[in-house]
């Protein structure tokens, strides 16, 4: 379950020491430095971040994060070069679930 809340947020790019070129949400009420990082391993590598990855391998681990960001990062840039907003929205899943009588 996501800790931001349901809305729209804006993507920034960013630059740290420790990740590099990376993006930052904006904007998330009580939450600040929420931001897309490589990671492959959710509950070691990431404290409130959004990693992206190529594909899942199992509950919070994926594979090959970091082509995955650069690949991001790239759309990014393009979208930025085009002057458009790049925007992130956070909705709720509600599941319903059936009973078969």
């Amino acid at each position: 379950m996501s800790c931001i809340p349901e809305g729209t947020y804006e993507i920034v790019t960013r630059f740290s020491k420790r990740f590099q070129n990376h993006l930052l949400v904006k904007g998330v009420p009580n939450r600040r430095l929420i931001l897309f990082h490589p990671a492959n391993d959710a509950l070691k590598e990431l404290e409130g971040c959004i990693a992206p990855v190529t594909y899942l391998s199992g509950i919070g681990k994926g594979s090959q994060s970091r082509p995955m960001m650069q690949k991001l990062l790239s759309l990014v840039s393009q979208a930025q070069d085009r002057k458009e907003q790049i925007l992130l929205t956070i909705k709720s899943q509600n599941h319903e679930h059936y009973r078969t009588l």
